[in-house]
């Protein structure tokens, strides 16, 4: 193919490249990953596999690899921040399977994303360069010239920026960044299960709504650990990093007055991680000739829908797809994934962001109306509508011709 040589390049080994590497090395195209980092760590906490995620992995040979690494929960509930009144979200489990035709996994992240380097090592050994960071490129009718943070250059017959919510591909695209803090600020933690007491060690995803504020918790690595996330609104801190260590006296007043189990947890967090919540509108082009964007480059998210890494990995294979079916032009490939992808993950940005409302409204602070908001908001077949469209999605028959 006249990709082959010279390989496609992706800037970034982060969910969305590995993802997009496995596609197309499976569709015999040659690859070649520029990963900033000089050696690849584990970081981050828990994420959630949606069935438009599970099918892609599955369908790209990882399933037995994530079999190992994931935990099935089997249900969804929300439960009152005060009360701890829980109402069932919906089933997971073989009722995912039975209604989407594939699995909802929890895992973390780090598990993930060794999961997908050995699945893109093992069809090509040498297909990241570590300590390579793309800082700019200058493009023609024939290819791509990266220039790298070292001063040297590689030669590409694409360049795709899956390097991340401050990616520097998209900078080197003069595309405008339109960050601005949403005053909501995140805890994220792991809590080790022989710490907890027993009603916590359930193995259910759990979502705690309440004015101003929820916290998700589920398990992880088969209910061994428990994945902590607290939402808390009118906070001014600014750092956009997963790893900005803060105290559990901090965590603990920011949920003051929260149920009991929501403290438990806490206190058996190996460490509190804070990091402030940035909302950004989606982008108006991600293609640019022979460059595009894909993942958090293209379309960060707030984590209110669960749906970041499940856009990254439907771009690896919609994106995948799009190059196999025009080898002899890249740009209309490119553009095609542009147009194919921007319609569902602005949906995916926006509606995640009114899940805030939703999820913190003030009347869940009144006793007497709290129950009968939350039992009309997560009815079952409300539910539905509000999820389904994101599992049914299915990448590997979208129709790229």
């Amino acid at each position: 193919m006249p990709l082959n040589n010279p390989p496609v390049a992706i800037a970034g080994a982060g969910i969305a490249g590995l993802t997009l590497a496995i596609a197309l090395l499976r569709r015999g195209i040659d690859v070649e990953i520029h990963e900033q980092a000089a050696e690849l760590r584990e970081i981050g906490a828990g994420l959630q596999i949606g069935p438009n995620g599970s099918r892609v992995l599955i369908d790209l040979g990882l399933g037995e690899a994530m079999d190992v690494i994931v935990s099935e929960a089997a249900a969804k509930e929300v439960r009152h921040w005060r009360t701890g009144r829980t109402w069932k979200l919906f089933d997971l489990g073989a009722d995912c399977i039975e209604r989407f035709g594939a699995p909802y996994w929890m895992v973390h992240r780090g598990d993930f994303h060794r999961a997908l380097l050995e699945g893109a090592r093992a069809l090509k050994p040498d297909v990241v360069r570590l300590g390579s960071a793309v800082r700019g490129f200058d493009q023609d009718e024939t290819g791509v010239r990266l220039q790298l943070e070292s001063g040297d250059t590689a030669r590409a017959g694409v360049l795709i920026g899956g390097d991340g919510v401050h990616s520097a591909v998209r900078s080197a695209m003069g595309v405008q960044d339109r960050p601005a803090f949403t005053g909501i600020m995140a805890w994220r933690g792991i809590a080790r299960a022989e710490g907890l007491p027993e009603h916590l060690r359930r193995p259910v995803g759990c979502n705690w709504v309440g004015p101003g504020g929820h916290v998700v918790t589920y398990p992880l690595r088969g209910g061994a650990i428990f994945n902590f996330v607290g939402i808390v609104e009118g906070r001014d801190w600014p750092v956009e990093s997963w790893t900005e260590a803060g105290t559990y006296e901090e965590c603990l007043a920011d949920f003051a007055g929260w149920h009991p189990h929501v403290e438990a947890m806490i206190r058996n967090l190996d460490q509190p991680f804070k990091w402030a919540l940035i909302g950004r509108e989606p982008l108006d082009t991600w293609a640019q000739g022979r460059v595009c964007l894909m993942g958090d480059a293209a379309h960060p998210t707030l984590p209110f829908l669960a749906q970041g890494a499940n856009m990254a990995i439907e771009d690896g294979m919609v994106l995948a797809r799009c190059i196999e079916a025009s080898p002899g032009d890249p740009p209309a490939a490119l553009k095609r994934f542009e147009r194919l992808r921007a319609e569902r993950t602005a949906s995916i940005v926006r509606k995640s962001r009114e899940m805030a409302g939703r999820f913190h409204n003030p009347v869940l602070a009144d006793p007497d109306l709290a129950d009968a908001y939350i039992s009309r908001e997560w009815d079952p077949d409300v539910s539905r509508l509000r999820y389904d469209w994101l599992y049914e999605y299915d990448a590997g028959k979208v129709d790229v011709a």
